[in-house]
C-alpha cells in the first residue's frame, strides 16, 4: 500500500468517526425532552459545527483497545459539557463574543436567559449519558459488568471535578480574573479552562472502553500532555486577535511565539509518548496529531 493510500485510509476512518459523532447527535436532540425554544437553543448550540475532537477521543481510544463496547453516550456525555461552556464563555458577562464558527452566538439568536438555561440542560444531559453508558456496559457481560458500578463512580467523579470549580469553572474565572503571569500559571488557567475537558475525555474513552484502571493517572498525564499542546497551538493561532482585544490569557503572548511553538513541540513528543506506553499509538491518532500540528504551520 503505497503512503499516499494509507494517508487516506487514516482520513476516511476519521471523518467516518466525525460523521458517526454527528449523527448520534442528531438523534439525541429529543432526548432533551418536547420541542420549546429552550431544545431549539440546545440543538442550535450542539450542531453549530466543530472539530468534534472531545467525543472522537473517547471513540479513538476505545478502539485502540479492542474491547467492542458501546461508548457513544460517553462521548456525545463530553460534547454536552464542551458545548455547555461555550454558550457561557460566549455570554456578555463573559467573553461578550457575538459569533462563534462564524454564526450567531446562542444569545445573540435566543436571548441571554434562555442561554444560559440552556447550558444548565447540557450539563444535566451530559451527567445523565455518563449513567446511561455505564448500564450499556454492565450489560455488556463479564468482565465489565462487575467493574459498571466501579466505572460510573469514576466517570462521575472526573466528570465533576474536571467541569466544577476546580476544573473549567475555575479557569473561567481566571480567564476574567488572571492571576499574577508567571508562566506556572499560564500553566494552570489553561489546565483549569482547556485541559480538563479533555481529561474528560481520555478517562471516558479509557474506562467505558474496558481500559485497565490502574492505569488511570497515565491517563490523565496523556491527556494533560495533549490539552497543552491543543491550547498552545489555538494561542499561537489567535495570537493577532489576542494582541488587538489586549486578551492577556495567552501564552504565545507571554513568552513570544518561537518559545510557544518550542512549548508545543515538547508537549506534543510528550503526548506521543505516553500514547505509545498506553498502546493507543494507532493510525487516528496519529492522524489527529498530524491535524494539530498543520494548525501551527
Amino acid at each position: 500500500m503505497s503512503i499516499s493510500t494509507e494517508s487516506s485510509k487514516k482520513l476516511s476512518h476519521f471523518y467516518f468517526l466525525r460523521d458517526k459523532i454527528e449523527q448520534e447527535i442528531a438523534r439525541n436532540i429529543s432526548s432533551l425532552g418536547e420541542k420549546t425554544k429552550l431544545r431549539d437553543a440546545c440543538e442550535y448550540a450542539l450542531t453549530n459545527g466543530g472539530k468534534r475532537f472531545r467525543p472522537l477521543i473517547v471513540y479513538l481510544i476505545s478502539e485502540a483497545l479492542g474491547h467492542d463496547l458501546n461508548v457513544s453516550e460517553a462521548a456525545l456525555s463530553v460534547e454536552f459539557f464542551h458545548t455547555a461552556s461555550l454558550i457561557v464563555d460566549d455570554l456578555p458577562c463573559m467573553d461578550n463574543d457575538d459569533e462563534r464558527r462564524e454564526k450567531p452566538s446562542v444569545h445573540k439568536v435566543y436571548g441571554e436567559t434562555i442561554a444560559l438555561l440552556s447550558s444548565y440542560a447540557l450539563i444535566t444531559a451530559a451527567f445523565g449519558k455518563i449513567q446511561r453508558n455505564a448500564e450499556q456496559m454492565i450489560s455488556a457481560g463479564a468482565p465489565f459488568a462487575a467493574l459498571g458500578d466501579r466505572i460510573a463512580m469514576l466517570a462521575l467523579e472526573t466528570a465533576s471535578r474536571c467541569s466544577g470549580i476546580l476544573g473549567a469553572t475555575g479557569g473561567q474565572f481566571y480567564d476574567k480574573f488572571p492571576p499574577m503571569f508567571t508562566l506556572e500559571n499560564l500553566r494552570q488557567v489553561i489546565y483549569k479552562k482547556t485541559v480538563t475537558l479533555f481529561e474528560v475525555s481520555f478517562v471516558f474513552g479509557w474506562l467505558f472502553g474496558g481500559g485497565d484502571l490502574s492505569k488511570l493517572t497515565h491517563v490523565r498525564k496523556t491527556a494533560y500532555h495533549f490539552g497543552m499542546a491543543f491550547q498552545i497551538a489555538d494561542d499561537l493561532l489567535d495570537i493577532e486577535q489576542d494582541d488587538k482585544m489586549e486578551r492577556e490569557i495567552n501564552i504565545a503572548r507571554f513568552v513570544g511565539k518561537d518559545r510557544a511553538y518550542a512549548l508545543f513541540e515538547e508537549e506534543m513528543r510528550l503526548f506521543d509518548r505516553c500514547l505509545i506506553d498506553l498502546r493507543l499509538d494507532t493510525p487516528s491518532f496519529q492522524k489527529m496529531q498530524q491535524m494539530l500540528r498543520n494548525y501551527v504551520k
